[in-house]
């Protein structure tokens, strides 16, 4: 059986993370390794505890959900973080997913939908709405990466379109039959030739410049 998933829960609310830690533990392949009540918290959590995933709220006292981000990339903490807001709070998705969130989910989810998030995100995935996938786009600087595209190889170009369709690292490997690893080099070196942040920029790019799987 596959190790479980680690997951750190960060929210101000304690009913809000004893109803989660309540319902989480009763997965099989999840893990709650343990709680923070704010973001500077949450940080400190997440780098002693090492979590595979975190539920992070975005509005919470003194640090909040997006400066956390911000702070665990600072601290090149590889931690994928599942952001977790209202509807009201839609602005909020944006400058989260810039920060290097691998997506978000709504507080009213339903509860298996969460839990097939989490799985979702730590198996690699981007989970971006539409609405929110659209608002980024017309908010990001036309110019990121403009120019570029020219610079990359045929393969990384199948490996970007790829990233583009929401793909993990591993479904990456087996459709090109490729190694894991190679698979980590050229998202690298898509990155560093695009100038872009992480996967969700990348995704966000090949979208707009029509790169697709």
């Amino acid at each position: 059986m596959a190790e479980a998933i680690k997951v750190l829960l960060v929210d101000d609310h304690q009913v809000v993370r004893r109803g989660l830690r309540t319902f989480l533990e009763v997965q099989d392949d999840i893990e709650v390794v343990g709680e923070a009540a704010d973001g500077a918290e949450g940080v400190a959590r997440a780098e002693e505890l090492k979590p595979d995933v975190v539920l992070m709220d975005v509005k919470m006292p003194g640090m909040d959900g997006v400066d956390a981000l911000r702070k665990l990339r600072e601290l090149g903490n590889p931690v994928r973080v599942l952001i977790v807001t209202s509807f009201t709070e839609q602005r909020t998705v944006i400058p989260a997913l810039r920060a290097g969130a691998a997506g978000y989910v709504y507080k009213d989810v339903d509860p298996d939908a969460l839990a097939g998030a989490i799985r979702s995100v730590h198996a690699g995935h981007i989970l971006l709405q539409p609405e929110v996938a659209g608002a980024l786009l017309s908010q990001e600087e036309a110019n990121s990466g403009q120019g570029r595209a020219g610079s990359l190889t045929d393969r990384e170009r199948e490996v970007l379109g790829l990233i583009a369709d929401g793909r993990s690292n591993r479904e990456i490997a087996r459709a090109l039959v490729l190694s894991e690893k190679t698979v980590k080099t050229h998202v690298s070196n898509i990155l560093m030739k695009l100038d872009l942040a992480d996967r969700t920029q990348a995704a966000l790019w090949a979208v707009r410049h029509g790169v697709t799987g």
